[in-house]
């Protein structure tokens, strides 16, 4: 009889968990979903340049001037984009400026 008391499989799990606790993440994960939108929203800049999209284009402008090098990374943005461009080097927004 003590050892039935002691066996996990025989509570169960379901009558743990109140019933309203599904109904209950809902809202919370739609307020989560709605924080993560206005946390990650940025107003759209006039100067031209490689999005922001929630910190990837950061990450692949880096990318970029880590692999081809500064010199061939800015004649790249300066073809893409024109003379004045955007970008981010180690997290940080810089302007290129070519003529």
């Amino acid at each position: 009889m003590v050892l039935e008391n002691l066996n996990p499989m025989h509570y169960n799990i379901t009558s743990l968990v109140p019933h309203a606790m599904p109904v209950a993440t809902v809202p919370v994960v739609i307020f989560m979903c709605f924080l993560f939108l206005l946390w990650n929203h940025e107003e759209t800049s006039s100067i031209p340049g490689p999005g922001y999209c929630m910190g990837i284009g950061p990450l692949l402008s880096h990318g970029r001037f880590l692999w081809m090098g500064v010199g061939n990374a800015c004649n790249y943005y300066n073809k893409t984009y024109g003379e004045f461009v955007r970008v981010w080097i180690s997290g940080e927004e810089t302007f290129i400026i070519s003529k």
